[in-house]
């Protein structure tokens, strides 16, 4: 079984508690339907355990597929930048029918962003190396496809459906309780 090989650090996006009990590590490509499938239940998961789950996104665009994927994760980055990474990485989930070249400033006007700053970040390189290193800590993780998601640093290999996730969690808070 994989285990995630870069541990989560404060360079991650996170949601939930630094001392949660459990940790789940999801690797994402916004432009892939099977995490924009996964991002209502991960959200259900949350909402679940609570304060007893650290959610953590990390990049990994499958760029030979899907053509704004990059694109969609340093747009994600821009946004990071100007406190507002969650709420983009919903909205990309959320429309991601509608990538095109210009759908990212469009989001970035619809999030009430500062567009001079947005679109300047855009063309940062340090924000593409940000999703470079993700994919590469994705790819030595043992990540072959999207969405892949780690439970408290091992790779979760069953269905993400919200039951056999739940049940999953469960069982890894069963298990460091013996």
């Amino acid at each position: 079984m994989s285990t995630l090989k870069i541990p989560v650090s404060i360079q991650d996006h996170i949601q939930g508690p630094q001392d949660a009990m459990n940790t789940l590590v999801e690797y994402g490509d916004f432009q892939c339907p099977h995490c924009a499938a996964a991002h209502p239940i991960i959200q259900k998961i949350q909402k679940s355990f609570g304060k007893n789950l650290r959610f953590v996104f990390r990049h990994f665009p499958l760029s030979n597929a899907h053509e704004y994927a990059f694109t969609a994760a340093v747009a994600s980055e821009a946004a990071a930048r100007q406190n507002k990474f969650w709420v983009m990485h919903d909205m990309l989930f959320e429309r991601q029918a509608e990538f095109s070249e210009n759908a990212f400033s469009l989001f970035a006007e619809d999030l009430g962003l500062n567009m001079h700053h947005f679109k300047k970040d855009l063309a940062d390189k340090s924000l593409a190396q940000r999703v470079e290193t993700d994919f590469e800590s994705g790819m030595r993780s043992g990540v072959n496809g999207t969405p892949s998601f780690y439970i408290n640093e091992h790779k979760y290999e069953g269905s993400y459906d919200f039951a056999s996730m739940h049940q999953a969690i469960v069982g890894r808070i069963q298990k460091s309780m013996v």
